[in-house]
């Protein structure tokens, strides 16, 4: 795969205006929030929802080399266009730009834009793109930055000290939100969530913040809301729309992508996926995968944050089958700090189905 590629842009129908030649500004939402935080599950929680009556289209964003998120969006007749191996703030960022462009040329607009970021991506260098690329602002206007936070597990990442020079993306994450979803409260009690609503408001003391499970919450509250303020951003950070402004990543943060077909031995999969979060979880901030079972048609899901893990299946209602023909290929994402691609490459190879 090539870095920084767009693997699913397939826009139709471009290049033609419609009849007047002219066309409203697309509203469009920024969807941020740390690894694990349940942005992808916001984001089919919208495209479920039937009460907004919108022509959504997607694009998501993944950090690594082995995109997942796709198979983990719900099947819809929304249009989905993906950006792996980087993030959106910087690495992929001319993606964004050609995607948008593209959509502006469609017969039949959108009415709305969602922008998945990764977990690991800066939101305000992609909210500056609405303001300093002439035909992006010509033709869409920024109407959010939506955050969604992981009640368990945020803190200690809020709370890291990073390197001289190296951002806090959590932290900026909270500080650009101008809605912040407060997710997986029933994980905390009382008094935790106290904690992180205190230190959600030392960094952003303006954003509202709604508590939700499952990352469900009124649509109508966080999309179509006119939320964001440029004039207001300026007064916090009068660099934003320097486009010189420095911008880097914590470099000890990687990634590791396996990827192949074949079956899995469940039973060995689940033992290993135990013991290596419980392990090293702490290093782990985020795994994911679409897993091939063997002896079943179902198509499995794992999703792990730090220490927590669930493995589910097709069968159980969370998403798709297999479809007849389908490659039934195996993939799985690591993210986090200290790594051993050879020693999870070897391991979850050794859970081949004999």
């Amino acid at each position: 795969m090539e870095f920084g590629k767009c693997v699913a842009e397939t826009c139709q129908n471009d290049g033609e205006q419609g009849a007047s030649g002219t066309k409203k500004r697309t509203s469009c939402t920024i969807l941020t929030g740390f690894l694990g935080s349940g942005k992808t599950t916001l984001l089919n929680h919208i495209l479920r929802s039937n009460k907004h009556g919108l022509r959504i289209a997607v694009i998501e964003n993944e950090f690594g080399e082995v995109g997942v998120d796709d198979a983990l969006v719900i099947e819809t007749e929304e249009e989905i266009f993906e950006m792996n191996n980087g993030c959106v703030c910087c690495t992929v960022r001319g993606d964004l730009l050609r995607i948008l462009e593209k959509l502006h040329k469609r017969d039949i607009p959108f009415d709305h834009i969602l922008i998945e970021t990764t977990g690991l991506a800066d939101p305000a260098p992609v909210a500056q793109t609405f303001f300093i690329d002439d035909d992006v602002k010509q033709n869409y206007e920024l109407d959010a930055i939506v955050t969604v936070v992981d009640a368990k597990h945020i803190l200690p990442h809020l709370n890291e000290e990073k390197p001289e020079g190296v951002e806090n993306e959590s932290v900026e994450q909270v500080a650009f939100a101008d809605k912040i979803l407060l997710n997986k409260v029933d994980l905390v009690t009382d008094d935790e969530k106290k904690e992180v609503i205190k230190q959600l408001r030392g960094i952003n003391e303006f954003a509202e913040v709604i508590e939700t499970k499952y990352s469900e919450v009124d649509v109508k509250s966080i999309m179509g809301i006119k939320a964001f303020d440029l004039a207001k951003v300026l007064q916090k950070e009068e660099d934003f729309l320097d486009t010189d402004a420095e911008h880097q990543h914590d470099s000890s943060v990687s990634s590791v992508g396996i990827e192949f077909e074949g079956s899995l031995d469940l039973s060995k999969l689940n033992t290993w996926l135990t013991i290596l979060l419980r392990d090293d979880g702490v290093n782990i901030f985020r795994s994911k995968g679409v897993l091939n079972i063997s002896g079943t048609d179902a198509r499995y899901v794992f999703q792990g944050v730090h220490m927590l893990m669930s493995i589910s299946s097709s069968a159980d209602g969370v998403g798709r089958p297999w479809k007849e023909g389908e490659i039934r290929t195996n993939r799985l994402i690591f993210i986090g700090r200290k790594l051993n691609r050879e020693a999870i490459t070897t391991k979850f190879m050794a859970c081949i189905a004999k």
